[in-house]
């Protein structure tokens, strides 16, 4: 680690921009001192979760609030696309330091494993301007193909480190959510590409599936429930499973190593509208946490705090409505527990994270939208989507906006 800070000191106190493995792969033990060793530092990171130490010169920034920072006082979030995510470290975004979580490695190359996503480019866009590239190489990260595969010559510094990699094991769904994935997995056809996210309603929807075939995966991200359906036989043989990082337990970290099935693309290409939109029958299915009877939704916001953020949630709604037989699910719980009230409302008054979706699926029915008048949208998202308690009070909402 002296190595390391001896590479690192230089930078001096001037504002330090450093853009790390996120999601389920930061490579904590190597951030920590390189932290330690700036004072000023904008850490730049998607979805970043607890356990980072951050001193009071580190200043979180990032395009998707992750829980490690969603209410740190000094958050910076910048909002973008995931798509567009990448092309911002060549101009706004410009790192000085890239930190990677890696395989060891092996012929020449490293694989980043679990976590390719905008990496590539931040990669790229240090190299451009002569910034430090750091690997943090654990034996304990599967090796992955495609765009995971990286030249050592890229890396400036390696540094060994065994450390346990974050697992989740998947919980089984609540009943809302068992039925709310028993509505959306009755809507997808043999043959159909999913987008499979992890939480409760991605893993009850995917646990549906079993009697499919032919299934394809074009995903930015999956956990456990891909690994079960190709086990059942339901995934094409023929066509590679495409994400861009993963999230699950030891067991698919083990399949996942040196499985040429998988391909880990960079974000330009798996949440590229474009490309998502030439998928067969593609299915994507994400949630929110309110929408109104316009079919906008707020995915990012509470009470105009950030939460999260676009995220892919933009790309694969506008990706999947261009594909042929393709769908555009919006899955939520008609109640929101903790707030105890509707997620479904008459005009949500934060910012629009995504909208035109082909339905809105709740644990009450599915709410088909696309093609329908704006009335008939209301209509349908009334009566089929809200709970019970709120049905007449959106309905008289909807008058008053020239809906009913």
């Amino acid at each position: 680690m002296e190595e390391l800070t001896r590479h690192v000191a230089p930078l001096g106190s001037e504002e330090v921009r450093v853009v790390c493995s996120g999601n389920f792969a930061t490579p904590h033990t190597v951030l920590a001192p390189v932290l330690g060793a700036l004072e000023r530092v904008r850490l730049h990171g998607l979805n970043l979760q607890p356990g980072l130490d951050l001193h009071d010169g580190v200043m979180p920034e990032t395009c998707f609030v992750g829980p490690g920072v969603r209410r740190h006082p000094r958050l910076v979030y910048v909002p973008a696309r995931l798509s567009t995510v990448p092309t911002l470290y060549s101009s706004s975004l410009a790192p000085d330091v890239v930190v990677v979580h890696t395989t060891l490695p092996r012929d020449g190359k490293v694989s980043l494993g679990l976590e390719v996503n905008v990496l590539p480019a931040a990669i790229e866009a240090a190299r451009a301007r002569g910034a430090l590239v750091v690997a943090q190489m654990n034996p304990r990260m599967p090796w992955t193909f495609g765009d995971a595969e990286i030249d050592l010559d890229a890396v400036d510094l390696g540094v060994e480190v065994d450390e346990p990699l974050a697992s989740h094991a998947a919980a089984e769904p609540g009943e809302d959510a068992a039925e709310i994935g028993a509505r959306v997995a009755h809507e997808v056809r043999d043959g159909s590409t999913l987008q499979a996210g992890i939480g409760e309603v991605p893993d009850a929807t995917v646990a549906r599936l079993t009697d499919r075939r032919d299934l394809r995966i074009w995903t930015e991200m999956f956990s456990d429930g891909v690994l079960a359906l190709e086990r059942r036989g339901v995934l094409d043989p023929e066509v590679e499973i495409v994400t861009s990082f993963v999230f699950g337990s030891e067991e698919l970290y083990a399949w996942l190593d040196r499985n040429p099935r998988v391909r880990l693309r960079r974000t330009e290409v798996t949440n590229a509208p474009a490309l998502i939109a030439r998928q067969p029958a593609m299915t994507s299915v994400n949630t929110a946490l309110q929408v109104d009877l316009f079919d906008q939704a707020n995915a990012s916001r509470i009470k105009a705090r950030i939460y999260s953020g676009f995220g892919g949630q933009t790309d694969f709604t506008v990706g999947a409505t261009h594909s042929p037989g393709g769908q555009a699910f919006m899955a939520l719980r008609s109640w929101h527990p903790r707030a105890d009230v509707s997620t479904i409302v008459p005009l949500i008054d934060e910012p629009v994270t995504s909208f035109q979706h082909s339905a809105v699926v709740t644990e009450q029915g599915l709410a088909r939208l696309a093609g329908r008048s704006e009335k008939e949208q209301a209509a349908n998202l009334i009566s089929y989507a809200a709970h019970p308690d709120v049905r007449d009070e959106l309905r008289e909402e909807a008058a008053a906006l020239g809906l009913a």
